[in-house]
């Protein structure tokens, strides 16, 4: 597959056109629950869960474009909706949803000659879920 119209909403407003790169990202702490009976084999078992909503925007200063989209946001837990492509929802495109914490933003980023793009990494805060409906 290869990624060409990939969806990301943030406090249920569509970002997909300002977008070039999403990429969300879960794990689990990992707890070593080794003792003397495991035979010398250490044993892990899952702890608290986490994630984070890295992405790439292009920069738009206009009126009612990204900046003055996202600078309201800026310090606030909202909801998050990422899916490989923009078509409707189903099994050969899942959506996965959630909250982030939008703690930091870049508004200004590059140098002379530089496309004008901002990249962020939100934390999930809650649950991520996956549905394919």
């Amino acid at each position: 597959m290869v990624l060409t119209s990939e969806y990301l909403s943030l406090g249920g407003t569509d970002l997909s056109a300002y977008t070039s790169k999403a990429e969300l990202s879960v794990e689990v702490d990992e707890k070593d629950v080794t003792t003397y009976a495991s035979s010398g084999w250490k044993q892990v078992i899952g702890g608290l869960k986490s994630g984070g909503l890295a992405i790439e925007f292009k920069q738009d200063f206009a009126a009612a474009a990204l900046d003055s989209i996202l600078w309201p946001l800026f310090g606030t837990v909202v909801a998050f909706e990422v899916r490989p492509t923009s078509a409707v929802v189903g099994t050969s495109n899942p959506k996965w949803t959630g909250s982030v914490l939008v703690k930091e933003l870049k508004p200004i980023s590059g140098g002379v000659g530089d496309e004008a793009t901002q990249s962020v990494s939100f934390p999930t805060s809650g649950a991520v879920t996956r549905a394919t409906a």
